[in-house]
């Protein structure tokens, strides 16, 4: 099988001539193939966009958030068939994929309601005979490059706002699990989007870059590595596009010694291990407060990690998580655990031999988890991106904080006491864009808005929520004035009026 790209509200083979391998991380087997798309490829599919947008947009709000409304109905109705394509490709758990679908149908169901997030202003006489008004208006075709590691949720989360402002959309999915992007095409379709309206266009570095230098493109969205996220945002914005650019993180929890500590290592450990780290708000440092903290926190983690289950997503409801998504991946994951080891942090539980008999090709990396780690080492500056959490001691609260604020990262943080004038403090000064209060992973709904700070987050303005409507939309003002008249021998002759 090869998977092509979805263009014009149909399966459509590109003009390229060249593919990619689709793997399955569980046996380091090729599974089928991918089209990669030529520059030629993608500005066709910008073409087309363009063609279809402006009847797109002349709908009104209510009945784009019709569509909505049936594609939540159709992710509903394929929902473990979406799933199973997912844990397929990418290699995480059914339920781990149930996850990723649903957050991201949350987002679908919250542009339903579009006809009232476009809403604009009203004022009345604000002159003499003068009125003035505001209205949100789409900006016309519009990009996504989204990631890996979450097929289904990324795509859905700046697709569905962008289409229900009246925009068209062309995505660029990773080439690394792109069924699952070309499956939701298929059921916006079903629900009643015009063809042309959402492109998928399968590619690499070729199918970007193109997609950044059209001039038809008003605005880029991006999920992925910070350096990554630079690049995109740099040559967007230095092309006149509007652009909202996503990069990496390195997620603290701080454990006060008030903490329920059973309650913070089951929070570790779902947050650390879950979806083999390969998360944005994945939690990889965690900071035990206090002489005795770490101690005590160590003692409820440990076994807690030595029981997790690694294995295929086949494997059935009990497995904790898969492998990761390449052998790329694997390598890097597991050089910069040797260099924890080199650096003189305490591997605690070490799972560098990890192998899964019948799996030995497979991309699985076992738990680790490491302590008395400094912040001078590799593996607390960097993101992971693995199933790898790291222990950090702070003698005070203080210090802990300053951790957390002086990390070059800032999407998410958390942390568990049971002192509310701690956690008070901690949200009100922490410099980090999502901040979690006994919540491990403190993932805004979707009527809210997802973002980091720092090098985390390239642009002004969120994904989803109220955000996402700002974004793919542009304000209009208009002041009208309509002055008064006298109908005399019939001709229409205007009063003077005040200015």
């Amino acid at each position: 099988m090869t998977v092509h790209h979805f263009l014009n509200g149909k399966n459509t083979e590109g003009t390229s001539g060249n593919f990619g391998d689709i793997y399955n991380p569980a046996t380091g087997e090729v599974q089928y193939q991918v089209a990669l798309a030529s520059a030629d490829d993608m500005n066709k599919a910008i073409a087309d966009a363009a063609a279809a947008q402006p009847a797109w947009g002349a709908k009104n709000p209510q009945v784009r958030g019709r569509v909505m409304m049936a594609m939540v109905a159709l992710m509903n109705r394929d929902m473990d068939k979406l799933a199973e394509a997912l844990s397929r490709e990418h290699g995480k758990t059914i339920p781990d994929a149930k996850g990723d679908l649903q957050r991201g149908l949350e987002v679908v169901e919250y542009c339903i309601g579009a006809a009232e997030l476009l809403k604009g202003d009203y004022t009345g006489g604000a002159g003499t005979g003068i009125d003035m008004y505001s209205m949100r208006q789409p900006l016309g075709v519009v990009g996504s490059i989204m990631p890996f590691n979450f097929p289904a949720m990324m795509p859905l989360w700046h697709v569905a706002p962008a289409l229900a402002c009246g925009n068209a959309v062309v995505l660029k999915p990773s080439e690394r699990d792109p069924s699952v992007p070309m499956m939701l095409a298929e059921l916006f379709v079903e629900a009643g989007l015009p063809a042309g309206v959402f492109q998928v266009v399968n590619g690499k570095n070729e199918a970007v870059d193109a997609l950044l230098d059209n001039d038809t493109i008003q605005g880029v969205s991006f999920v992925g590595s910070t350096a990554v996220a630079q690049y995109i945002y740099s040559r967007a914005t230095a092309n006149g596009k509007r652009a909202q650019c996503f990069g990496g993180a390195k997620n603290h929890m701080i454990i006060m010694p008030d903490a329920d500590m059973a309650q913070a290592a089951d929070a570790i450990v779902g947050a650390g291990f879950g979806a083999a780290g390969e998360r944005c708000m994945a939690i990889s440092v965690a900071v035990p407060v206090g002489e005795g903290t770490g101690d005590r926190l160590m003692k409820e983690l440990i076994p807690r990690v030595e029981k997790l289950r690694v294995a295929p997503y086949t494997d059935g409801d009990d497995v904790d998580y898969g492998p990761v998504i390449t052998q790329e991946a694997k390598d890097r994951i597991l050089g910069l655990i040797q260099s924890g080891v080199d650096q003189g942090a305490d591997l605690v539980i070490d799972n560098r031999d990890f192998k899964l008999q019948g799996y030995e090709k497979g991309y699985f990396v076992g738990p680790h988890l490491f302590d008395n780690v400094t912040t001078d080492m590799d593996i607390y500056k960097t993101e992971i991106f693995g199933p790898v959490v790291c222990s950090v001691r702070a003698d005070d609260y203080e210090t802990a904080l300053k951790m957390v604020m002086d990390h070059e990262y800032g999407n998410g943080t958390a942390i568990f006491t049971r002192d509310g004038d701690t956690a008070r403090d901690f949200a009100a000064r922490v410099n980090i864009g999502m901040v979690g209060i006994n919540v491990p992973v403190p993932v805004p709904l979707a009527y809210h808005t997802f973002g980091g700070w720092k090098k985390s987050m390239f642009g002004d303005l969120n994904q989803h929520g109220p955000d996402s409507f700002k974004f793919y939309s542009r304000t209009k003002t208009v002041t009208s004035r309509w002055p008064s008249g006298i109908k005399e021998g019939g001709e229409f002759h205007f009063k003077a009026i005040d200015d």
